[in-house]
């Protein structure tokens, strides 16, 4: 997997902490700086936990299933896609409060990062070095969700869904890229 993929991959995993972010901003009257270090580092730090907790779950079941690790990585990221564009379409408001607290962004931050847990899988079966994959991952949320915030809190809920539609198209696009390398190219 190369630096474009990983890129592409880690865009696609921030879209839920981007949607929620832009959430947060919507519920706060004014954005401090604080606020932003806070999306930042829990969306951040989960989005970047997750896959690397996934990757060693996977490689301890590596040797089992490396003939079928292709189909896996685009089922994985099909159904993660096809969830994100379900969630977008289906028109079910998420209720958010002005908190910034620990019992507030700790449950956004897990959920907002189970997609990357079975990325992270994924990456235990394509080897990817893991390490600088999730630094990477971890960083784009991070940025992206400051981001976020300082939408939500200027433009409002407009791009929510149409954040959450684009993660969902690139990750389904990117399990059959996998695919079609690995059936056509052997790679």
């Amino acid at each position: 997997m190369n630096l474009f993929d990983l890129v592409v991959i880690a865009v696609g995993l921030s879209m839920d902490a981007f949607a929620v972010s832009i959430c947060k901003g919507l519920s706060v009257s004014r954005v401090r700086p604080g606020h932003y270090m806070n999306v930042g580092l829990y969306f951040g730090g989960f989005q970047a936990l997750m896959p690397l907790i996934g990757y060693l779950l996977g490689k301890q079941f590596e040797s089992m299933i490396t003939s079928v690790d292709h189909w896996i990585a685009f089922v994985l990221l099909g159904l993660i896609g096809g969830n994100m564009i379900r969630e977008a379409l289906s028109g079910e408001e998420e209720s958010l409060d002005d908190s910034f607290s620990f019992r507030t962004m700790l449950p956004l931050a897990v959920a907002t990062s189970i997609d990357a847990l079975a990325v992270g899988v994924t990456f235990a079966f394509l080897r990817v070095n893991v390490l600088p994959a999730v630094m990477l991952i971890g960083a784009t949320t991070f940025m992206i969700s400051a981001g976020g915030l300082k939408i939500g809190n200027v433009f409002g809920a407009k791009y929510k869904s149409k954040s959450e539609i684009l993660g969902g198209v690139i990750l389904i696009a990117l399990g059959g890229k996998i695919l079609v390398e690995h059936v056509f190219f052997g790679g």
